[in-house]
């Protein structure tokens, strides 16, 4: 779709043979225009679910809140948090909305993989997964390593190969690596959804004893936004923590055991491509590179996108016609949803 966006949003803007937009610029405004339409699928969310109580919304294919939910819920993600501190875990850099945090007390085994990634397979020359028999089909796995770009997915055990070797329904452990992640099992009996409550509460809820967070009905606060890490020393230390949740009682601290069922941010969209003719050529799209990556709303958004875009290289140009067509496309889209 990203590279049908482009030859469109080219064509408005090319009036006159000065509307010449850059790859550069046009990946900028595609990320900004992809972010606008994707916030705005929430508002439209609720605007129709108040309609909906209202009983002006239609059925079948006119459930208008069916169509935003199936868009919004391909974004949703189950994901592990890593631990932070000792009741402290981060949240996802990718998150944007939070739908549950779940807290996994069953707490089975963990180890480290000590072979080289294949897809769906988890390896541990330690592990007794036969002999063991507390692992078993069923259960998820977390990959508890903070400094991977697997951490925190998680995976469901689909067969027990052999005494070191899992097959898992996705993969979460480094393809071709050369092993030394670590990863922690549990149970999916027993799973607890755990309560945000506000900073202001959780004091008064920990003081006392009827009304403290137990394993049962665990607790947790958003905090780490802004804080810097405390005690740090170099430049590279004295960076943010980033987002984070601490999770009462302060006994559920083992690595694996808070997952997260969240709703992430789309990824930036690049209309990637090769130069033909030498240096001072025109770029041709190439999909083929490595960090392609096209628009992950779905088809049906693409007018949407050009309007949007258009405005951004309206101001660019500095071409009111194209700004307006922009706009005004934005404005009917906006009325005919009402």
């Amino acid at each position: 779709m990203i590279n049908s966006v482009r030859n469109t949003v080219q064509a408005i803007a090319n009036k006159n043979n000065y509307g010449y937009i850059s790859p550069q610029d046009f990946n900028l405004y595609a990320q900004q225009a992809q972010m606008d339409l994707f916030e705005d699928y929430f508002y439209q969310y609720n605007s129709w679910i108040n309609k909906q109580n209202q009983r002006v919304s239609g059925t079948g294919y006119a459930d208008i809140v069916k169509s935003l939910v199936e868009v919004i819920d391909s974004f949703s993600i189950t994901k592990g948090l890593i631990k932070q501190g000792n009741n402290m875990f981060n949240l996802p850099a990718d998150y944007y909305y939070i739908n549950k945090i779940n807290y996994y007390p069953n707490f089975v085994d963990s180890g480290f993989t000590t072979a080289a990634g294949v897809a769906n397979r988890l390896t541990d020359s330690a592990a007794q997964f036969s002999t063991s028999g507390v692992v078993k089909i069923g259960q998820i796995i977390t990959n508890t390593t903070s400094t991977s770009d697997y951490a925190g997915f998680s995976a469901f055990i689909v067969s027990i190969d052999s005494n070191t070797q899992l097959t898992l329904s996705t993969n979460i452990f480094p393809i071709g690596g050369a092993g030394g992640d670590t990863y922690s099992t549990y149970n999916t009996t027993g799973i607890v959804e755990v309560e945000r409550v506000n900073q202001n509460k959780i004091f008064y809820l920990n003081n006392s004893p009827l009304t403290a967070p137990t394993t049962g009905f665990p607790a947790y606060v958003l905090g780490g936004a802004t804080s810097g890490i405390v005690g740090a020393t170099t430049d590279s230390a004295q960076g943010q923590l980033g987002n984070t949740v601490t999770v009462y009682p302060t006994t559920i601290s083992i690595a694996g055991s808070v997952i997260t069922d969240y709703v992430r941010y789309p990824l930036p969209p690049k209309w990637t491509y090769q130069t033909v003719g030498g240096t001072s050529g025109s770029p041709e799209f190439d999909s083929s590179q490595a960090d392609f990556q096209d628009f992950e709303l779905p088809l049906s958004d693409e007018p949407g996108i050009i309007a949007k875009i258009c405005q951004y290289v309206g101001i660019e140009i500095r071409e009111a016609d194209v700004y307006q067509f922009g706009k005004q496309e934005i404005v009917e889209d906006n009325q005919i949803q009402i």
